[in-house]
């Protein structure tokens, strides 16, 4: 069966009182390199089936893989059975009333290997003038196509193919004592420059020629967008209404309710999410396979639009469900899969800003990040695969690695520039989300509190 038939059919064979049914049709293309060598390449396809019925206020979800025709009414079945036997779900809203994507006929069309049509020769390119200059290169290419089928017994008929693309960058030195990391984000592999990406590379490998001891403390620090784009993902996912209506994090006041309206910075920045910015398009409506504290299957379908969470400096919006926004009492504002930051218009780029500091830190990424602290969202974490040090508007050298301990909400109040916005790679959760936007900045007390053993 096609993926809409799936949907058609789950839905008539469910006796529960309402069914939501979503069928993802996932497919991937990879090349994966190591020493200026292609290792692997390949694709894969995948299926996954979700049937959300719905009894009285009950809800049962049943997932399943590769789901075969004569399988289906085993799935729905189970589905319908969990819904009767479940408790109320305090979430229980009406489903989204029906609508239809133009396109919710046509087919899913998967990835294939040929998406590295014009990338493919340029990485081979890039592999010989590595060799030649004595540099060994590292990493992957991954292109994933999903397409998502979400159909309702409100007559909801919606579908959104995601494109994810995403190619990570390491290159070494000769004795492997010196390492650099890039990597981009991309929807086709089309606008991925692999030369400038090497160019990029062979300089920081340049720079750390000169290695440099440096104890640990609080420095003036460069952030470059991928580190940006980490801290302030991590505070995107921090930023569940419900969570901060209960004081659970630091968007609590601490005399109840959210600090929503609050200035979390003098800097007038701006941080939100849109389905339909450029180059990193997401979903338009909600998909929720399951229920939480920040989604809720009872608003599939949901129509997303921009959403400010924090504009001009001030919080503005959080994740909220539509029972989380009866509870809050603020305007209902689902969770977007994407997230764009930017800062007063005429920022620098990260060279021009390395180029104004007299002395301080270049990171190149940060990894290992963990939250240590919800109340005030202090995080740590790791640098790695290059820190430099700036003196007098040039890299003098690498320096070694360190922990850091930060908190993003409260370096948005420290920041004393914010960059020029770019598409970038988050590295740390590149796995997760790479749909993002972000500008370098500079904060003057960075705190690298413990020097890193890590190489």
């Amino acid at each position: 069966m096609t993926p809409q038939e799936t949907v058609e059919r789950a839905l008539e064979l469910s006796k529960a009182d309402d069914c939501v049914v979503i069928v993802d049709e996932g497919s991937t293309a990879n090349l994966r390199f190591a020493g200026n060598t292609l290792t692997t390449n390949g694709v894969s396809r995948s299926s996954r089936l979700t049937v959300i019925s719905v009894t009285g206020q009950g809800v049962g979800v049943v997932s399943r893989s590769a789901v075969r025709p004569d399988q289906l009414a085993d799935v729905v079945t189970a589905a319908d059975l969990a819904s009767h036997e479940a408790p109320p779900s305090e979430d229980a809203r009406a489903l989204v009333p029906g609508d239809r994507s133009p396109d919710w006929d046509q087919p899913a069309e998967p990835t294939s290997i040929g998406v590295f049509r014009s990338f493919a020769p340029a990485l081979g390119e890039v592999f010989g003038g590595a060799e030649s200059a004595g540099r060994k290169l590292y990493g992957f290419a991954e292109h994933l196509l999903t397409t998502t089928f979400a159909g309702s017994s409100t007559g909801l008929r919606v579908r959104h193919d995601q494109p994810t693309g995403r190619f990570e960058l390491n290159a070494k030195s000769p004795d492997m004592s010196r390492s650099a990391w890039t990597g981009v984000a991309t929807r086709d592999f089309t606008d991925v420059d692999v030369a400038a990406l090497d160019a990029t590379l062979a300089r920081r490998l340049d720079w750390a020629k000169r290695r440099l001891d440096l104890p640990p403390g609080r420095y003036e620090t460069v952030i470059p967008p991928s580190a940006v784009g980490d801290l302030m993902i991590y505070l995107y996912w921090s930023s569940g209404a419900r969570d901060a209506a209960d004081g659970r994090t630091v968007f609590s006041k601490a005399d109840g309710g959210t600090r929503v309206g609050e200035s979390l910075t003098g800097t007038p920045v701006r941080l939100y999410s849109d389905p339909a910015a450029p180059g990193i398009e997401s979903a338009p409506f909600v998909i929720a396979h399951t229920s939480g504290r920040e989604q809720s299957v009872f608003d599939n379908g949901l129509p997303l639009t921009a959403t400010d969470w924090i504009k001009d400096g001030t919080l503005t919006s959080l994740i909220q469900t539509r029972h989380s926004a009866e509870l809050t009492g603020l305007p209902v504002t689902p969770q977007i899969d994407n997230l764009i930051m930017k800062g007063p218009a005429g920022g620098r780029t990260p060279e021009e800003m390395v180029a104004g500091t007299e002395r301080g830190l270049l990171l190149t990424c940060l990894w290992y990040i963990r939250e240590v602290d919800p109340q005030s969202l202090l995080l740590t974490g790791l640098t790695r695969d290059g820190v430099y040090l700036v003196e007098h508007g040039e890299i003098v050298g690498e320096v070694n690695n360190f922990r850091f301990n930060e908190s993003p909400v409260d370096l948005l109040g420290r920041m004393t520039e914010v960059g020029a916005e770019e598409q970038t790679l988050p590295r740390e959760w590149s796995d997760y989300f790479t749909r993002s936007i972000m500008p370098a900045v500079r904060v003057p007390d960075f705190n690298m509190s413990t020097v890193s053993q890590a190489n």
